[in-house]
């Protein structure tokens, strides 16, 4: 069951929120960053977020285990707890958030992460030609659906 982000389960969403991302970045930014991604941290980035008009949603399956957000047509925010990966989650998730857009739905990835650009083209998403430089050595790429 996907159901939107509130008061009552904003800290699960963060804490889910915190462990996905550490993982998913641990192999290319240093450990100072990776812990600084407290879900104490994200639970603030989550308000921010949602106070700005962005709605986060968080997929239950008998416990929370992903989350994904989503500000008009673009998703940002899917994360699944790694020991929840490769189980069709993110599949679910990502079909929620395109459902929720308005418009042609897009994502930006970091240009390394293929197992979320393997799951993107598989949706049925496409590389726009975009990129977003975050370092001299790593790059954002923009996709969407076609």
């Amino acid at each position: 069951m996907i159901i939107p982000v509130n008061e009552q389960n904003v800290m699960e969403a963060a804490i889910i929120h915190s462990i996905s991302w550490r993982e998913s970045h641990r192999d290319f930014c240093t450990p100072e960053f990776i812990e600084s991604h407290s879900p104490e941290r994200q639970l603030k980035y989550i308000r921010d977020k949602m106070n700005k008009g962005t709605k986060f949603f968080i997929l239950v399956d008998e416990e929370p285990v992903g989350v994904v957000s989503v500000t008009d047509s673009l998703i940002e925010d899917l994360y699944v707890l790694p020991e929840k990966q490769k189980m069709g989650y993110g599949t679910k998730l990502l079909e929620y958030a395109i459902g929720q857009c308005p418009d042609t739905p897009s994502l930006w990835i970091l240009e390394n992460n293929v197992n979320a650009e393997r799951l993107y083209c598989r949706m049925g998403f496409a590389k726009t030609g975009r990129i977003n430089a975050i370092t001299d050595k790593l790059a954002e790429i923009e996709l969407a659906l076609e």
